[in-house]
């Protein structure tokens, strides 16, 4: 692919609201994750949630779509300046030659989980709830839509964790085809009573904090997220946070929930974003892991990764201090890409405490500093849905 400017971009999880913030917490080996408070739920386990986010009031034009999720996606557009950046690509290319394309796993569900408890004696659901406005998995992007005044496409992927990595190639394949000058995209997703009871239910929600590369993992430990980059074209574009270079998908389908054992579909997304980026191996300075910490999928990563780069590239997953944020994931951990390229820092995975013996690429247990001129950032979904985003500086 011809490479994209990605002109703006923020995020916010349990770490903070914003890139200074993300910036400060890596440096210091920050841990945004805490005991399960989440609610009246009742089960061992540590979340990611995001600081003040039930106290966020929508404006009231969008009054009608209130959910936490949206509120998620809004805190997220304040920061950075970026709803500002956005109504400047809106003026420069007009709305309707703007896209919305949002990765999320579910939405706004907890909307439907309160308004299930508060069904009628009929089993009629309350008359205040709306789903097409809130749960649909297409609300979020018709929210952020009307949000930012735009026009022009938009649609959500919902490819489990691999789903906002994802729609930085769908972005790259309309502003090339001429269809759109400019792109959001990212992903939101938020804590509900689905995630937390489904994956206790699938044994991957780790009863302890998430410990990615450690022998003794045994699971995730789930966050929530907004994340938003602005790509636009070449001409007339504001000056680059970073460059979109290559983007490489694959569906291994090898089964619902587990990795191929020799992450066979992890490697061909590796290999097909390298070329799509025209570098070789020796040319990525640091990975970004999926890096979930469920036993499964680090070793079906780890062997990806010696099999496409070798064992000598720094990688590291910021899981241990964000959580795992799902369908946000791949956004997320994206424009943490274009920190580590900014500041120079390849962050420590956290929480390690004895590396497993069987995983042998070079996992960095501290932060390490130095020139980083391109990230491989790797998001892999249920069902064999592998998506790897390579990322340059500016």
């Amino acid at each position: 692919m011809k490479s994209l400017p990605i002109t703006h971009a923020t995020l916010i999880t349990a770490l903070g609201a914003g890139l200074a913030a993300h910036a400060a917490a890596l440096q210091a080996g920050a841990c945004g994750l805490r005991p399960c408070d989440f609610e009246d739920v009742v089960l061992p386990g540590w979340i990611g949630p995001v600081a003040g986010l039930e106290q966020v009031a929508l404006p009231a034009a969008l009054a009608g779509h209130a959910c936490r999720n949206h509120q998620l996606a809004w805190l997220g557009l304040q920061q950075d300046g970026f709803a500002q950046a956005v109504h400047a690509a809106r003026e420069r290319w007009g709305a309707h030659r703007v896209a919305v394309l949002l990765g999320t796993s579910t939405s706004g569900i907890l909307e439907t989980e309160h308004a299930y408890r508060r069904r009628g004696p009929d089993g009629a659901l309350p008359g205040d709830f709306h789903y097409a406005s809130t749960h649909s998995t297409a609300a979020v992007a018709h929210f952020v839509r009307l949000a930012l005044g735009l026009e022009g496409p938009a649609w959500v992927v919902s490819t489990a964790c691999s789903s906002s990595a994802k729609v930085f190639g769908d972005a790259a394949r309309l502003i090339e085809a001429g269809l759109v000058d400019a792109a959001v995209v990212g992903g939101v997703d938020s804590l509900c009573l689905t995630t937390l009871y489904g994956f206790h239910s699938l044994e991957l929600f780790s009863p302890e904090i998430c410990r990615p590369w450690d022998a003794g993992r045994c699971g995730i430990s789930i966050g929530e997220a907004a994340a938003f980059a602005l790509l636009q074209r070449e001409d007339g574009a504001d000056a680059p946070v970073g460059r979109l270079l290559g983007v490489g998908e694959s569906s291994d389908g090898h089964h619902m929930s587990s990795p191929h054992p020799e992450g066979a579909g992890a490697a061909l997304a590796m290999q097909r974003a390298l070329a799509d980026a025209g570098l070789q191996p020796p040319q990525i300075d640091y990975v970004n892991l999926h890096g979930t910490a469920t036993p499964n999928n680090d070793a079906a990563e780890d062997r990806a990764v010696e099999q496409v780069l070798g064992r000598d590239v720094p990688c590291s997953s910021t899981k241990g201090a964000t959580g795992h944020t799902l369908g946000a994931a791949g956004g997320v951990e994206a424009v943490l890409g274009l920190i580590a390229i900014r500041e120079g820092l390849m962050p420590g995975g956290l929480n390690l405490r004895e590396r497993d013996p069987g995983l042998r690429i070079h996992y960095l247990g501290a932060n390490r500093r130095g020139t980083v001129r391109h990230v491989l950032s790797n998001s892999f979904g249920f069902g064999g849905s592998n998506a790897s985003l390579v990322l340059g500086a500016a």
